[in-house]
């Protein structure tokens, strides 16, 4: 039985019960531009990972969104300011999930801790305009995508209504998509997960929207490469 059976009156949350509630430390689901899932997210990982059904300690992204946490994080990966500039577009253009390698000695804040594991930091950076005003309560928060363990990650507000608790608010924007699930709709995805070598090569760590749009893995990859260069001037 699903949450939407046992509740069948429950309605989506505003953006302003959605920053109510991240403030008081609760998870919230939060919709992305297609072809993206939701996901869901806390200012806390422990909560993030209540909300999903699974252990509290299993690591997670850091929603890398806000500036002060960028400016911390550029000087914590193992990377040449160039290569740094390729990461933070990847971030905030393409919408991916970056895998990072940490700087050999460098001082990890705590907060960076439960995005880590074997010394490459997990990072999300999608800033989608409509979330602005919940984004911007927070210089750090993390983030994953909005499925209970096992279900493949929820498209719409419908499905996540169904999918989480009462406890975890699912935060819907009028306008941005529709309550219902639609009849027909682009298919939507978890992000694109993609680790960037200290070299600055790119290698896909797990499929997803971008890359499944753009045609092979390899292909998309050399597209994203050769861009950057050409941005550059260095293709």
């Amino acid at each position: 039985m699903t949450a939407a059976d046992t509740h069948p009156t429950r309605t989506p949350a505003t953006l302003t019960e959605a920053r109510r509630a991240l403030r008081q430390g609760a998870a919230v689901v939060v919709p992305n531009p297609a072809p993206l899932t939701h996901v869901v997210t806390a200012t806390a990982a422990t909560a993030v990972n209540r909300a999903k059904g699974r252990p509290v300690d299993q690591p997670v992204a850091l929603w890398a969104h806000h500036r002060h946490t960028l400016d911390t994080l550029t000087g914590l990966w193992d990377l040449s300011p160039g290569h740094a500039a390729l990461v933070l577009r990847l971030l905030a253009e393409e919408h991916l999930t970056v895998l990072v390698a940490e700087r050999a000695r460098a001082a990890r804040p705590p907060w960076l801790e439960p995005a880590v594991k074997d010394g490459w930091m997990l990072l999300f950076g999608a800033r989608w305009q409509p979330l602005h005003p919940l984004l911007d309560d927070h210089s750090v928060l993390y983030v994953s995508s909005a499925n209970a363990t096992g279900r493949p990650p929820a498209a719409h507000t419908a499905g996540a209504l169904a999918m989480f608790p009462p406890t975890v608010p699912v935060l819907h924007l009028t306008g941005a998509e529709p309550a219902s699930t639609p009849t027909a709709s682009p298919t939507r995805r978890a992000t694109t997960t993609v680790r960037v070598m200290p070299g600055g090569q790119l290698h896909l760590h797990r499929h997803g929207a971008q890359d499944l749009a753009s045609g092979r893995p390899d292909d998309y990859l050399r597209l994203l490469s050769a861009q950057y260069s050409k941005a550059n001037g260095t293709g």
